[in-house]
Formats: structure tokens, sequence, C-alpha cells
């Protein structure tokens, strides 16, 4: 076994699954406990540093981080992170947030950026590069800034003056807003002497299913996100009253609520694959459910049924999944009569995809597989050196959380192009590491380990939320619920750090461990077998092992980081203080940083 480098800045990080596992690597841990006591404007500056959106994702953020806390090994739910991000932004200071936005500077650097779409990934960039005295124009085709997050989430998720507050915030540095203007030419753009253009402008065009029957019943069947968005700018009111929902995502999740509140009494999802491989997050589901929503999955539509020039409904086929050796999939039918579900209007809710038609093909810009740009996943530069993508219009549709890590190494990239430097030599990012100790047995944080199960997000009435689209649905947790669920994090950004020279081999931290993470082993062992013989075998393998330096036995003291609760009883124990329970605080670079 190798001596592990807790310098390297990667290693530490790994073991905050929470932050690893968001792509903007958001200090969950730090913001957390930022709540815990009270400092909600501090807890929503971090969130916003990272995330930028922190009201925004407290309410839609798909959550990439709570599959990944450590918390959901010790028992079945993790630690609510993202409608604690809310609990920050639901009880900030609005003048205190105002007051601590980055100072613009009067005298601009000379260098015009160019956004196109005022979307998640966009507005990030705007966000990083105007403190450095950019000027940036963007260029979007809605009345407002917020891309997707406006035309495609409804309200009952997200209230638009949650929506706004946060977008004005990055519009108020200082950008100049071109709105209700569809940019038609890229080349127009770069003939207007911009020294960098960034490309945010979604994956706009829904797919559609060419069945029998679809021209004759065009009139009754709609593109999910484009009726999602005449919802919400108000173009739509109403929803007849038998409705399928063809699709098993979040936008179809939305797709089937919104239509319960414009009318619709008889709504349902139907689903080509199993309920449990549905794309949609399980809290998504269970929202569409308990509407009374039923979700039918396993049918596969075969074809718009017509009849005398009348819309009638959709003919579906039974199917099961059969799964192979390999793990692939193939639906095959179970020799059921067709079912025809009948409706009078159909959402298509069955993916979304990109569509470029306003880039010229003779600007220096490659397309790829898929009539995709070729960008690069690093730098997110396209062959065209001064054009760079970011959110769904990189790499095909993803989430807010995505695209604003997009946003984030784009405006390095823009920052890097426009002072001449090579926009591969990336910035490292901020890593501290710092002890913990004010006594022998007290920690500057709070380490005891409290046994609560997670607490359940209180709802409005239903039939209240039913009658109006606007209403939201979530409230959100009090303070002193938003506490108790904070409480419940293991700060695992406070790392155990083992210090070969002070330990004297006596093993109490073994004996104290309640995980049994901590093994002293012969040093010689290769990781597979070792893996096997410590006291409690290591079997996650994408989780490292600590290992130590040598010890005078001829050992070295081994460490699960997998199933490391953090709690500080081995550095409590320890007579030597070999032991120390260090924070380690990880921040992506910003441009300019």
């Amino acid at each position: 076994m190798k001596l592990t480098n807790i310098k390297d800045p990667e290693y530490f990080h790994k073991v905050v699954d929470c932050q690893y596992a968001c792509p903007a690597h958001t200090p969950v841990p730090e913001y957390i406990r930022m709540i815990a006591a009270e400092r909600y404007d501090d807890a929503y500056m971090i969130n916003w540093e990272s995330n930028v959106f922190p009201g925004v994702l407290g309410r839609t953020c798909d959550r990439p981080c709570e599959p990944a806390c450590r918390r959901g090994r010790v028992e079945e739910e993790p630690v609510a992170i993202c409608r604690l991000k809310r609990v920050a932004a639901d009880n900030k200071d609005d003048a205190v947030i105002a007051a601590r936005m980055p100072e613009i500077p009067t005298q601009k650097n000379g260098k015009r950026i160019a956004l196109i779409g005022a979307g998640p990934a966009s507005l990030t960039v705007a966000r990083d590069l105007l403190p450095l005295g950019y000027s940036i124009d963007i260029y979007d085709n809605q009345i407002a800034g917020g891309g997707m997050m406006r035309s495609q989430i409804p309200s009952f998720r997200l209230p638009i003056e949650v929506l706004d507050q946060e977008v004005n915030y990055i519009l108020d540095m200082g950008a100049v807003t071109t709105f209700n203007h569809y940019v038609g030419s890229l080349k127009e753009i770069l003939d207007k002497g911009y020294d960098a253009v960034f490309v945010g402008t979604g994956a706009p065009r829904g797919k559609d299913l060419e069945l029998p029957g679809r021209a004759e019943a065009d009139a009754s069947i709609h593109i999910g996100i484009d009726w999602l968005s005449s919802v919400a700018f108000e173009h739509v009111e109403k929803i007849a009253k038998r409705v399928i929902v063809m699709g098993g995502g979040n936008t179809a999740m939305d797709c089937c609520r919104t239509s319960r509140r414009l009318g619709g009494e008889d709504v349902r999802v139907v689903v080509r694959s199993p309920f449990a491989n549905m794309k949609a997050s399980p809290w998504e589901k269970e929202d569409a459910m308990h509407e009374d929503i039923p979700i039918y999955d396993n049918h596969v539509p075969k074809e718009f049924v017509v009849e005398n020039g009348e819309f009638k409904g959709v003919r579906f086929e039974k199917v099961e999944a059969v799964y192979a050796e390999d793990g692939s999939r193939s639906l095959v039918p179970t020799g059921d009569d067709p079912v025809l579900m009948e409706a009078d209007i159909v959402l298509m809710a069955i993916g979304q995809e990109n569509t470029f038609p306003w880039i010229e093909r003779d600007i220096g810009l490659e397309f790829g597989k898929w009539d995709m740009p070729v960008v690069d996943e690093t730098t997110f530069q396209s062959t065209n050196e001064r054009v760079f993508f970011g959110g769904d219009s990189a790499f095909g549709p993803e989430n807010v959380i995505t695209a604003v890590a997009h946003g984030h190494q784009a405006a390095i990239s823009i920052d890097l192009m426009c002072r001449g430097e090579d926009v591969r030599e990336r910035p490292g990012p901020g890593v501290n590491l710092v002890s913990q100790k004010m006594g022998v047995h007290e920690w500057s944080y709070d380490n005891a380990i409290e046994s609560d199960l997670r607490y359940v997000v209180p709802q409005a009435d239903k039939k209240k939320t039913l009658a109006d689209r606007k209403l939201e649905v979530e409230l959100g947790f009090d303070r002193e619920t938003g506490f108790k669920e904070a409480e419940r994090c293991l700060n695992c950004d406070v790392q155990t750090v083992f210090e070969e020279t002070r330990c004297i081999e006596c093993d109490a931290c073994v004996d104290i461990c309640p995980t049994d993470c901590i093994t002293f082993v012969a040093a010689d062992v290769e990781e597979g077998v070792l893996r096997t013989q410590l006291t409690a075998p290591a079997g996650n393998l994408a989780q490292d092992l600590y290992v130590s330096d040598v010890l005078p036995t001829k050992r070295s003291m081994v460490k699960d980081e997998d199933v490391c609760l953090h709690c500080g009883l081995c550095a409590e124990r320890c007579p030597t203080t070999a032991w120390d329970m260090q924070k380690f605080l990880y921040s992506v670079t910003k441009a300019g940083q």
C-alpha cells in the first residue's frame, strides 16, 4: 500500500461525498453548520459563491448530493441538503445579501462578451466576469432572464418572485440585456467585435413521435416543453378534462401536475419503461401520485386513434422489461390485447434535443455526432476559439446545477483567453485544512451524532394548490425544523488527520471507533487483499483508504474513509494527539482568482 498524500486537494474533497457529487462543488457541510448557527446570510452567500441560485435550487435541484450523503450509509434517508439550501434562502436578510454582492469596477477592462441565452449557464458566466471589469451583453428571446428556469419550471414549484430576485442579483451588476430578441445568426454576433461569445441556449426542442394518426391528431397533441412555456407566459390558461402525458422524466411530471391545475380531471402519465426505471426524480413521482395522477408503466404507444376526424385517444402495447446478462434492457410485448386510453389532449414529454439552425456552418465551428457542436469538456471552448458553450447546449439536456458548473468553467476559459493565456492551464481549487481543537476533548464544531430521522417538508393544502397553479406546494422547513435537520449532518468535511510521529500504537483509536474503520496492519499488503483484512472489510472501491507511513512496528494505520462518521472519538481518545480533527474547505476557483 502507498502512503496517502493528504496534501492532494482532491483526496479530502472526495471524502466530502456530498460536495464531491455536486457539479458545482458547493461546500455543503459548511453552509449547513451556518444554518445550525442561525447564520442564514452566511449560509446563503456560501451557496451563492458556488451554485449562484440558492433559492431556486433549494426548491428544484436534482439533488445529486443526497444519494452520496454519508448519512444514507447509517440509516435510510440522507440529510435534506436541497431543502436546507432553501432554509438559508428563505431566512436571509435581503438588504444584507444585496450589500454583499461583488463590487463592479466602474473602469472596464475593455473586453466585451456576448451571452446568447439568459439561462443559468449564461447568468453564471456574467456573475463571474462582471466583477472583473468585463462588459457583458445578454441576448434572449424571452421577456426576462432565467431561461428554462422561467419557462419550464412551474410556479407551484418555483415562485416567480424567487426566480426574479436571484436573476436580478446578477443583472443588476450591470449586464446589458436585450430580451424578446431571437438571435438568428451567430456570424452577426461575431461580426459585432465581441472578444468572446458564450452560447447558453439550452435544449429548446422537444422530441416528437411519428406514429400512425400523428398528422390527423395534430391539433390535440402538444410538445411538453412548448406547452409549459405557453402556460408560464399565460398564453394557455386551461386544458381539456382528459389528458395523457407521455414520458417518464421530470418534464412529464411538471406537465401532468400543471394539467391538474388547469382543469384536467382524468390526467394520467404513460411511460414505456418500468416505474423504477423512469428518469423522473423519486420525489417528483411521489408528488404527482399525491395529486391523484396515476402512472402507467410498461406501455408503448403504437397509434394515435382518430375516428371520423375526431381524436379519440392513444393505443398502447403492453410490454415487460427483460434484462440480458450484460445488464441491457429490452421491452418485450406481453401478448396482451392493445390498450386504448381515451383522451382529449396528449402532452409529449419524451425528451429534448438541441437545435442550432442559427449557427452558420462556415465560421470555423465544427459539428459532430447528433449535429452537436464539438466542445471541449474541460474548457467548454468550441473549434472557433472565440465561441464557448455551456448548459444543455454544450452536451445535451442536464439540469440547473450542471449548467451553473459549466458557466463557472467557461468563465475561467473566457478570462484566460482574453488575457492571452492558455485556456487549458486551469487554476487549482482553493483549499484549507485547519484544526478544530479547542481543548483536549472539545471541538469548535458540534460533533455529537444526532439520531433524528429525516424531517418531512410540509406542503400546502392539496385542494388549494390544485386550484391555483401559482400557489407553491412545498412550504419549506421553519427555522426550528431546519435546525434539527441541519444537526443530522455528520460534518464530513471535518477530517481525521493522522500524524505518524506522535503515534505510540496503543490501538486506543481502534477500540473507540464506533464503525471499526481503523485498523493497524502489516505495511506490505496489497490493497485488494488489505481491504478484506481490515477490522471491517472495505468493500466500496469508489472510496479510498487512508494509509499512513510505516510505523516503528512495521505496521501502517489504515482507515476506511467510506464508513467514518467524523465523530472525533479517535482524536478524543488518543493519548498523544496523533489524531486531530481538521476542517477541510474546498472551493472551486472562479475566473480571475
